[in-house]
């Protein structure tokens, strides 16, 4: 019979977290450690995640029970974004399959990820939410497509609005000149037709009579 402890977390592809699983039998218990392919499917997840993400945030979790895990996931999917624990070997060769660099800084200890597949300012103020006045979990940096963001960084992220203000704003911002464009040009014709119509009327004014 298989069991799986309380606070161990179960991946995409059916492992646990620290690549174990608890046989019980005669004799007491026994640990087998990740299967071969089971590693090989946990890096396909890994790369997919990563190529599918406009941002990255890193951060530790020593210390942190799985129910908030769980609370920072269903934060994290309330805009769009995915939360994982990550074994970081694996996770390292995920990134050079997906063509990009991981400092060893970033690896070190545990490791929580956030996958931010919708909105990165939004996922990085969950981010900042979770770590706030923590002393053991911490941001360690993260990534903005391919260029690498510091903690500072990350957190700088959070102090952006959501995408959707971003975007109406940079759409206000686009529009507006174009709306003072349309004027510039229109005006003239318009000032052009009120005097060839004061002409038309003054003209047509004696004819009448």
């Amino acid at each position: 019979m298989y069991y799986r402890p309380p606070g161990v977390e179960k991946s995409l592809s059916g492992g646990t977290r620290q690549g174990l699983l608890i046989i019980f039998a005669k004799g007491g218990e026994s640990k087998l450690a990740f299967t071969k392919k089971h590693k090989e499917k946990l890096v396909v997840d890994y790369t997919e995640w990563i190529k599918s993400s406009q941002a990255m945030y890193l951060a530790s979790y020593s210390g942190v029970t799985m129910k908030a895990v769980d609370g920072l996931r269903a934060k994290a999917r309330e805009g769009g974004s995915e939360v994982h624990v990550v074994k970081n070997t694996l996770f390292s060769i995920a990134m050079k399959n997906a063509g990009m660099e991981l400092g060893p800084d970033l690896m070190e200890g545990s490791t929580l990820i956030g996958f931010a597949l919708q909105d990165p300012p939004s996922l990085a103020k969950v981010f900042a939410d979770f770590t706030k006045g923590s002393e053991t979990v911490k941001i360690k940096g993260g990534f903005l497509g391919t260029q690498v963001l510091t903690p500072s960084e990350v957190k700088a992220m959070a102090d952006l609005p959501p995408l959707p203000v971003m975007r109406a704003r940079l759409l206000g911002t686009i529009l507006a000149p174009a709306s003072q464009l349309v004027r510039t040009l229109v005006e003239p014709a318009r000032s052009l037709a009120a005097v060839l119509q004061a002409y038309s009327d003054k003209s047509a004014a004696p004819a009448a009579n």
